[in-house]
């Protein structure tokens, strides 16, 4: 398993796999590359690069409480790094907050597509807003974070999924909880606490590149209409809806979401066409 090291001395871990168009896999929060395992079966026609965010998994963050933003800084460095081009981002709830922030940044143009799952791009609501979490919630979330950072991780585990499929998932959503709880508390706590100080609608029309928004139908944390917005505000982009799936489709529905990925790659133009070598 490879590492890069960040410019403050912090190792990322990430996995590269199989060969083809780029396709970046991003988690979420307390999760690590480990929940894109099931799609694996894409490196047969894609280059897999799936990233331990920053104080997740085998990514420790030394020194100071992690933002978003080093987050970001860490994805635009390992892809500049790996000279990725043409590539897909595929952002999963936290990981859909970075991939925007690396959409709006200086490796924008190496990214010809974008696939966001389950997220929003504000978390906490204000009067204005309502298609996030009440700060009420945010801050509980917070609470419990610090007060038992174990029973939080290990709720927030079986809650990543649907409720109907909740019998035959609940091995998956016991490995998952026992995954999240492997992290560092204050870490989490600290990213928590910079993921609801985020606000990304501004930011949304800039992003150029045909993005596919993907929700769970049964998700315990964003709906229908969040999608809904995202496609409103967003230049190129439309959704697709899990009907059995909650807040990861990915995992509870890898099947049919691998086919969409294959569909949505197949759909975009190259970004950069190289040139031939001749003999």
């Amino acid at each position: 398993m490879p590492y890069f090291t960040a410019t403050d001395g912090a190792r990322i871990a990430y996995d590269d796999m199989g060969e083809g168009r780029p396709l970046l896999l991003l988690h979420g929060l307390m999760a690590h590359r480990g929940f894109f395992e099931r799609q694996h079966e894409l490196a047969d026609s894609f280059r897999l690069i799936a990233v331990d965010l920053r104080g997740h998994g085998e990514s420790r963050s030394p020194g100071e409480a992690p933002t978003i933003e080093q987050l970001a800084g860490d994805v635009t460095a390992l892809v500049e790094l790996l000279d990725l081009e043409d590539a897909i981002g595929v952002g999963w709830s936290l990981g859909a907050s970075v991939l925007w922030q690396v959409l709006t940044g200086a490796a924008a143009d190496r990214f010809a597509g974008a696939v966001i799952v389950d997220m929003t791009p504000r978390v906490m609501n204000d009067d204005s807003w309502r298609l996030g979490l009440s700060e009420d919630a945010c801050e509980a979330r917070r609470r419990a974070i610090e007060a038992d950072f174990p029973t939080f991780a290990n709720a927030a585990g079986q809650a990543i999924f649907a409720a109907s499929n909740a019998e035959a998932l609940a091995e998956s959503a016991h490995w998952a909880g026992e995954e999240f709880a492997k992290n560092e508390a204050g870490a989490i706590s600290a990213l928590w606490s910079s993921l609801v100080q985020q606000d990304f609608r501004s930011r949304l029309g800039r992003i150029c590149q045909p993005t596919l928004i993907i929700h769970g139908a049964e998700s315990h944390l964003y709906g229908s209409d969040t999608a809904d917005h995202l496609v409103a505000a967003l230049p190129d982009a439309r959704a697709l809806r899990f009907d059995h799936s909650g807040h990861s489709p990915h995992f509870e529905q890898p099947g049919p979401f691998n086919r969409a990925i294959r569909d949505f790659a197949a759909s975009l133009p190259r970004v950069r066409e190289h040139p031939t070598t001749t003999a």
